[in-house]
């Protein structure tokens, strides 16, 4: 069963946490231009995922664009960057690579210890 990635620290992590930054900026101008205006808004956010290669890695392509309402009509931008994730297991997606616990004790190493 796959293991659910934490989508709040998913999102803190695209682009640094700037990702996070743009959308709350964007909701608070969608927002407060519907109630100034009466007129519905938009907000869009498109996540593209591409394997890197042939490794447990993905590219998450994430692109913001929103629609503010105006007096007169209404404003629009968008922004889309790229952030390298590792996919751990089951399917856990996060900033970092997995940390595996020690696979040895030194009493079961392998390779004898130098005296």
């Amino acid at each position: 069963m796959p293991t659910p990635t934490d989508t709040a620290e998913f999102l803190n992590e695209l682009n640094g946490g700037a990702f996070a930054s743009q959308i709350g900026h964007a909701l608070s101008e969608v927002a407060g231009g519907v109630v100034d205006n009466g007129k519905p808004g938009k907000l869009v956010i498109t996540l593209d995922i591409t394997q890197i290669g042939e490794t447990h890695q993905v590219k998450v392509k994430h692109k913001l664009a929103y629609k503010v309402p105006t007096k007169r009509g209404d404003r629009s931008e968008n922004t889309s960057l790229d952030t390298p994730m590792h996919v751990g297991t089951g399917g856990k997606v996060t900033l970092f690579q997995e940390k595996h616990d020690q696979m040895f004790t030194r009493d079961e190493a392998p390779i004898p210890r130098r005296s």
